[in-house]
């Protein structure tokens, strides 16, 4: 394990079902429960689960392949059905579809021809976050005084 190995966000609620995750490095994204999201444009919770997945293994394959071609489409889709059951609310059927395309010429044929050994490397190595879901890493909670 690194020396700095931490991460770490605060949420702070900034209205009724509205917060904003800031980061150590001062990025911020605001985001609301689902039952405010009918007038609203932010994320809700579930859909920032479903991006990070997404954008943690687009990251690992872009550096993959990007290294020999710029891709001329690249885009990655997460979907997945939220249930509830006898163990609570949580996502099932969880999927990532990639949609990539690479110009004529050598580098664009050694990209397309690693792409699926990326895909593959990032889902079973490489992408932090879809390893941490699959893997089932436990969250512990805690109440602190203001």
């Amino acid at each position: 394990m690194s020396e700095n190995s931490e991460r770490s966000v605060v949420v702070e609620r900034t209205s009724t079902g509205h917060f904003v995750a800031t980061n150590t490095r001062g990025g911020s994204i605001s985001f609301a429960t689902a039952s405010d999201t009918d007038r609203d444009t932010e994320f809700t919770p579930v859909e920032l689960l479903l991006a990070a997945i997404g954008g943690c293994t687009a990251a690992d394959v872009d550096v993959a392949t990007s290294r020999h071609a710029e891709p001329t489409a690249f885009s990655v889709g997460v979907t997945g059905d939220k249930i509830s059951d006898d163990l609570g609310n949580r996502m099932t059927n969880l999927t990532v579809s990639f949609t990539v395309a690479f110009p004529d010429g050598e580098g664009a044929d050694r990209a397309r021809a690693i792409l699926p050994r990326a895909v593959k490397t990032s889902h079973d190595r490489l992408c932090t976050v879809s390893r941490t879901v699959e893997l089932g890493t436990p969250v512990t909670t805690k109440i602190t005084d203001a």
